[in-house]
């Protein structure tokens, strides 16, 4: 019984926990509005880019529902696909980076004053808005991938069809072309963001077609309207319980986990657990079982890539697959304490150390409350005594006076 209790009151802890790292669903309406105003401007009738019929769409961490709360004074990043219908024949991966960067800082471009200065990253254009919002949205020039070796993978047609490609200044074709199909199996400018959305979903399996089913009852809309974003499902919360996790451990280490292979392995080892801290004591050791060895190369396969490995740079650089395992086993020892006599003891201290002091004191300030609540319930309502009523007194006896007799006039002394 004692167990059962722990286990309760650590799974209350993970709840608390995941909902104070949380994006507030105002933040997913503002990048949903920033990026649906870029791309406005991008296919507005007078632009250049009006005929190639620019569409714009999240990708990562926003389009699945596993962003969490800024540390610090760290900015919300937001990562939009820019999709351009063009070729590759239509257009070198240096002019479709061109194309996007000159429309955005037009002279009459309300982003003009918002692009950074250099010519943009790797891969996009960077517009930061306002100090006060800690918001920057990433937005990626891309056209869709057209290759019929995509389509010949084994991938559902639902998910092949979303294949893209984007621009990437460290292939040797940047300002020429692109990769040639024969380089698929390292060319760094095929994605499938909106594929692998798909898939994701899929792994949440029934928690998430409840959860989308209520939220749809909620809003008096259809089903198919609710979007990833809108709800929390078990795999989404242990998503954002471990990269919080991997953020106050490893801030400002640039070997800590990568996002993408804490999500791809997390949604891989989730069995459909509807508890939160089932959900991380079976997700965490099952993740390892999903990280192949192929003739000595650590591999964390592209669920909608087969070619793509998430962990190739843990070949160049041992310390990242050093760093992950060893991570991996302090979130399993430290979740399987939670439950126990002395974790439960010491929750305050666990917290901090590992989720950091701000989220940690929001945690525990709500275990207050709901302790402070549930004993307030449990007091036992004090008995009102009602005073009983009394039998009314007799009225008092007076002598009687005599009024017979002839009355006598009155007059005045």
């Amino acid at each position: 019984m004692n167990g059962d209790r722990n286990r309760e009151s650590a799974s209350r802890v993970l709840d608390d926990l995941a909902e104070t790292i949380d994006v507030p669903e105002s933040k997913y309406e503002e990048a949903k509005q920033h990026y649906n105003a870029v791309a406005e401007w991008l296919g507005a009738e007078d632009s250049e880019l009006a005929l190639c019929k620019p569409k714009i769409y999240p990708q990562g961490s926003f389009a699945l529902g596993t962003a969490v709360r800024p540390l610090g004074e760290d900015e919300y990043d937001v990562d939009a696909v820019c999709l351009l219908e063009l070729t590759t024949e239509q257009v070198t991966q240096q002019r479709l980076k061109e194309m996007v960067g000159q429309r955005l800082k037009h002279p009459k471009s309300r982003y003009k004053d918002k692009i950074d200065p250099k010519e943009g990253g790797r891969r996009c254009w960077t517009v930061r808005y306002a100090d006060a919002s800690k918001f920057h949205l990433d937005v990626l020039p891309c056209l869709p991938d057209r290759s019929r070796w995509f389509f010949g993978l084994g991938l559902p047609p639902e998910i092949a069809e979303h294949a893209i490609r984007l621009t990437d200044k460290t292939t040797p074709e940047y300002a020429t072309g692109w990769p040639a199909i024969e380089r698929a199996s390292s060319d760094p400018t095929r994605s499938n963001p909106k594929g692998y959305a798909a898939w994701f979903k899929v792994q949440m399996g029934e928690r998430f077609r409840e959860a989308q089913a209520l939220r749809a009852k909620e809003r008096n809309a259809s089903v198919e309207d609710i979007e990833a974003y809108e709800v929390r499902t078990p795999l989404q919360r242990v998503v954002q319980i471990l990269k919080r996790h991997r953020d106050v451990k490893y801030n400002g280490d640039d070997d800590k986990p990568i996002s993408v292979i804490i999500t791809t392995l997390a949604a891989l080892a989730y069995d459909n657990e509807a508890d939160l801290y089932d959900a991380i004591l079976a997700v965490v050791p099952g993740m390892r079982r999903h990280i192949e060895n192929r003739n000595g190369v650590w591999w964390v396969q592209n669920p909608v890539n087969p070619y793509e490995n998430f962990a190739d740079k843990w070949e160049q650089s041992p310390r990242k697959a050093k760093v992950f395992f060893e991570w991996l086993d302090a979130v399993e020892a430290e979740h399987r304490n939670l439950a126990s006599d002395n974790g439960l003891q010491n929750v305050g201290q666990f917290l901090s150390e590992a989720y950091g002091k701000r989220d940690a004191s929001a945690v525990m300030s709500k275990q207050a409350a709901r302790q402070s609540a549930q004993t307030e319930a449990s007091r036992p309502t004090p008995e009102i005594l009602v005073p009983r009523a009394r039998k009314p007194a007799d009225p008092p006896a007076y002598p009687r006076v005599d009024v017979s007799g002839p009355r006598r006039p009155w007059k005045p002394e």
